[in-house]
């Protein structure tokens, strides 16, 4: 602990964890006082990302960038489970699957642009493992295809009912797990050593023990969750005063700030010429809420929810999805880039977030 408090001492940046408590003060007191929860939750966030990112980049120091990255997006990806749980017990299952949508974006876009982009202005050109970016990148589209399917058929075919549609999404969903199980027995141990980091990077300089370092992980992440679920409340009161669509503020806003910590991380490590680390927490993030999360969400609306929910998306998130996917594939598809990469794949997502802002979706 003495590690913990003296990283918290010499980090001014966490000095921010000071609001984390007032954050769940303010939101116990007075629970309808969105306009201040809303910045005082982005602010509790913020440190709590960053002791987050210290906490994997010495997780990873150990086990590699493979295991690193695919534990941090696992913990920063059990914010977004826990949102799309309280929607779903609720039957807001619009928002879940604007959620979904929204995170599988920013993470495929925003995150990786970023860390590429970030990375590049440090180092002339960066290498990284292309077979774990193939991999993973593979794994996003073949999930992509799943979500695709029932919208499209359902579109194309009148004849087709909620009962077809919901028996498609189940079998989709069980078959999507298996093959990310399958996925993860590949990469992780009959195949692991076609995804060894292409290059070592700076060391990170004061790693934590293993302990401190897992302790940490588990406890941020309930409190990144805890704080997360009160800004999802206050978000659209205070984004309405901006003029801010629901389809911007699901799309763009809240998978920004949920996955704060996952992005902490990310560019952390690309500024540390660790691009595998930060390709992997991207990628894996997004292929992991395809693959596992989704479908997961899926099986449990029969337990949880109010009534089953299905795999049909919004036409223009399926698009948007796609096209992210196709974006990653290009852009990790030579395993070397520069901060130029960055820019290209930042500007995808510009162009999302400019239409989703000016032009929300019709349903």
């Amino acid at each position: 602990m003495k590690l913990l408090f003296a990283e918290i001492l010499h980090n001014k940046l966490l000095w921010l964890l000071v609001f984390v408590p007032v954050v769940f003060a303010v939101q116990q007191f007075n629970h309808e006082a969105h306009a201040l929860l809303f910045p005082l939750s982005v602010l509790a966030i913020v440190p709590l990302a960053a002791l987050l990112s210290h906490a994997t980049e010495s997780v990873a120091a150990k086990t590699g960038d493979a295991v690193g990255g695919l534990l941090n997006a696992t913990l920063g990806n059990m914010t977004e489970l826990v949102i799309s749980l309280t929607a779903l017990r609720a039957g807001q299952y619009m928002l879940v699957k604007a959620s979904l949508a929204g995170v599988i974006v920013t993470n495929t876009l925003f995150m990786l642009g970023a860390s590429l982009l970030l990375g590049g202005l440090k180092y002339h050109v960066q290498e990284f493992n292309r077979t774990s970016a193939r991999m993973q990148a593979s794994l996003l589209f073949l999930a992509t295809v799943a979500l695709l399917i029932p919208s499209a058929v359902s579109q194309a075919d009148s004849v087709t009912g909620a009962t077809f549609t919901q028996q498609l999404s189940v079998g989709l969903s069980l078959l999507l797990i298996v093959t990310y199980g399958l996925g993860m027995l590949y990469s992780l141990k009959t195949h692991s050593e076609l995804f060894a980091s292409a290059e070592s990077g700076e060391a990170n300089h004061s790693p934590w023990p293993m302990g401190l370092a897992l302790g940490t992980l588990a406890g941020v992440t309930v409190l990144v969750a805890m704080v997360s679920e009160i800004f999802v409340e206050s978000v659209q009161q205070a984004a309405d005063a901006f003029g801010m669509t629901q389809a911007f503020v699901g799309f763009i806003i809240v998978p920004i700030v949920g996955a704060a910590a996952e992005m902490a991380s990310a560019f952390a490590a690309a500024r540390k010429g660790r691009l595998d680390l930060s390709v992997g927490i991207a990628l894996g993030s997004s292929s992991q809420i395809a693959l596992f999360v989704a479908p997961l969400l899926v099986l449990l609306s029969y337990v949880l929810g109010p009534s089953p929910m299905d795999l049909e998306f919004w036409p223009g998130s399926l698009v948007m999805m796609f096209f992210a996917t196709l974006t990653a594939v290009l852009a990790t598809n030579g395993g070397r880039s520069t901060w130029f990469v960055g820019v290209l794949v930042l500007t995808v997502y510009t162009i999302f977030g400019m239409t989703l802002y000016l032009l929300p979706p019709a349903r």
